[in-house]
């Protein structure tokens, strides 16, 4: 009995998709900070045994992660309590449908959906949270405003 032509474009499929992520996958270095790095003694890895711990970062957060997010209820509560407080970086005057955010903290947020604000205020503090529905949101405080938003760096 032969398989259906569709197992094997289901497997092509497969094959690129998980391809693509991993090239698209940016590795530990690139996630951690330089002082999280040292202090999780990344830096004593070999290239080879960094390679492995990608990889296998890679398929923990393909599989596994995905399942902890919607089953474990510490996880869910610790994603909850994730709130970033920061202040973006002058020159701010709002945000115009895909503003790069610069903040005070180091991390880069862009702009994810549509939307215009003017900012007339020398306050650029702002908070960034996750929305009911899992996407971040920042508002910023000294005017309650608040736009979709997506981690660059």
């Amino acid at each position: 009995m032969r398989p259906h032509p569709l197992v094997y474009t289901f497997l092509a499929l497969s094959l690129s998709a998980s391809t693509a992520l991993a090239e698209d996958f940016p590795g530990v270095r690139q996630l951690m900070s330089d002082e999280q790095f040292r202090e999780a003694g990344l830096h004593k890895l070999s290239t080879g045994e960094r390679e492995a711990l990608d990889r296998w970062l890679l398929h923990y957060t393909v599989g596994d992660a995905q399942e902890l997010r919607r089953s474990n209820q510490a996880v869910q509560e610790a994603e909850e309590a994730v709130t970033i407080e920061a202040a973006i970086k002058s020159p701010f005057r709002g945000w115009d449908g895909n503003t790069v955010f610069q903040l005070d903290n180091g991390q880069v947020w862009r702009q994810r959906l549509r939307g215009r604000y003017f900012h007339r205020s020398d306050d650029n503090a702002v908070v960034i949270r996750k929305n009911l529905f899992g996407f971040w949101e920042m508002t910023v405080t000294s005017s309650g405003k608040t736009v979709g938003v997506t981690r660059v760096n």
